[in-house]
């Protein structure tokens, strides 16, 4: 699929009175988010926990056993009792998909004028769609997890739009900022971040947000973590976050938040996504805020591509061990590989499942998706063959649907995949790619059909075995609400 990156103004539909600076007497009202996290229904065993005085009910989950046998559990002792199993970091936005004739021209000043007359006034509501990390949020809710969106939305029809698909989705939200900050620039650096999504004939796609057009983060008034953020992340598992926070925040808050997750026991997930390889070559702080992502954090993930440009390795496997090398606390490195499967890379083993063979409607969501049900994985501490499995799935059920956001896959929908599963088998391409790694790493291969368990190569498990496994645990959630505790 070819993308073309473009920039647009990003459209002011304010009422009248919002079109004015804020002054500080009005900054409470439009900065603060209260957090809101609807419960689930029958489900009496929830707490209340307080962050200045803004509360959001969540479920009392027993804490983990630090000792893990898939090795996913940090060994870092949490100060806190987890009771938010995945809270996401930033990319909070709304995306406009639009079909346009063709996509906007390449010239600089061109498409600044084809956007400014797009964004004039705002399309239909029925073109817009929760983004960005509400993605991911949102399949990880679906899963039974009990998930929270940190990040700044503004105060005027995005923003309401977006609070309330999170709110309708059992989803928290976190303000990134308090009363007290404000900032001297204009009611655009407050507005809620958007993606424009166009679609011309050809189903090739441009994306754009004001962000493009900036050297600075959208949200570069935010200097620091706020209370409430600080005590989302002491109360989480997992925190979230992904290459684009990079357009919101600036490294120094990024750094801040690895730091405090580091501090507090809570585990790291990070996926640079295409932003990588641009940060690698961006602001000296910017690539020092990557650096310390990719040793910091417990769970990396990447799809091929991307873990080649990081580490200039092309071999998947290869790569994600270099990668392992060089972290500190990471456990996992999960190369994703689209229509082949993916790749689950630890010290001492090496974890591959072909993907599920599906019909393909549409991409976009898919990868988040995928990480959702890997953090499903990691939480309830099933074999790493299994997580691969569910992410795998749970990615592939979101390509039979189109557009992401509230089309993410369903529980339904994961389980009727998982109920009637095939692979999409492609021998040639797994022998020659874990060939040379037969001798010095233990290898579990995800098969269809396995008749003797082992080909004295690797550990083969059967799909049904796993299938078996998954089944009972995601039945829990779509007759509970919740995970397995």
């Amino acid at each position: 699929m070819h993308h073309q990156v473009i920039a647009l103004k990003s459209p002011t539909p304010f009422p009248h009175h919002h079109r004015q600076p804020p002054s500080p007497s009005s900054l409470g009202r439009l900065l603060v988010l209260p957090i809101s996290h609807t419960l689930r229904p029958n489900n009496p065993s929830c707490s209340i926990v307080s962050c200045r005085g803004i509360h959001t009910p969540v479920p009392r989950h027993l804490p983990h056993s630090l000792a893990s046998s898939n090795g996913a559990l940090h060994d870092r002792k949490p100060v806190a009792v987890k009771t938010i199993d995945v809270a996401t970091l930033g990319n909070l936005c709304v995306d406009i998909v639009l079909n346009v004739p063709e996509l906007p021209p390449p010239s600089r000043e061109d498409r600044k004028a084809y956007m400014e007359q797009l964004s004039a006034s705002p399309p239909d509501k029925k073109y817009w769609e929760a983004g960005g990390n509400c993605n991911m949020a949102i399949a990880a809710a679906r899963l039974g997890l009990n998930c929270v969106a940190i990040g700044h939305v503004g105060d005027e029809i995005y923003g309401k739009f977006l609070l309330d698909v999170l709110h309708d989705e059992r989803i928290g939200t976190v303000e990134m900022t308090e009363e007290t900050d404000f900032f001297n620039g204009s009611i655009a650096s407050y507005e809620t971040l958007l993606c424009w999504v166009l679609v011309d004939p050809l189903q090739r796609h441009g994306f754009c947000s004001r962000a493009n057009f900036s050297k600075e983060p959208a949200f570069s008034w935010i200097s620091k973590l706020s209370e409430p953020v600080k005590s989302a992340i002491k109360h989480s598992r997992i925190l979230f976050c992904n290459g684009y926070d990079f357009d919101e925040f600036s490294p120094n808050v990024l750094i801040s938040a690895v730091d405090y997750a580091v501090e507090v026991g809570t585990s790291v997930f990070f996926d640079p996504g295409p932003r990588g390889k641009n940060l690698l070559a961006g602001t000296p702080e910017e690539q020092k805020a990557l650096g310390h992502f990719l040793r910091m954090s417990d769970v990396l993930l990447l799809t091929s591509d991307e873990a080649a440009s990081l580490t200039g390795i092309r071999n998947p496997i290869l790569a994600g061990q270099e990668l392992l090398s060089r972290g500190v606390w990471t456990k996992w490195v999960i190369v994703k590989m689209g229509a082949k499967g993916s790749i689950l890379i630890t010290t001492s083993s090496v974890t591959c499942a072909p993907a599920f063979q599906v019909k393909v409607i549409d991409t976009v969501g898919c990868g988040d998706s995928f990480v959702a049900a890997v953090a499903f994985g990691f939480i309830l501490d099933v074999p790493l063959i299994t997580t691969l499995a569910i992410a795998n799935a749970v990615g592939a059920a979101t390509a039979m649907g189109s557009g992401a956001g509230r089309n993410v896959a369903t529980l339904k929908q994961v389980i009727e995949l998982m109920k009637a599963p095939n692979l999409n088998e492609d021998d040639e391409f797994w022998n020659e790619l874990l060939g040379e790694h037969l001798d010095t790493q233990e290898i579990t291969f995800l098969e269809k059909v396995v008749i003797n368990g082992s080909n004295n190569r690797m550990k083969l498990i059967a799909l049904q075995r796993v299938v078996s496994d998954l089944l009972p645990k995601l039945e829990s959630v779509q007759f509970e609400g919740k995970i397995p505790s």
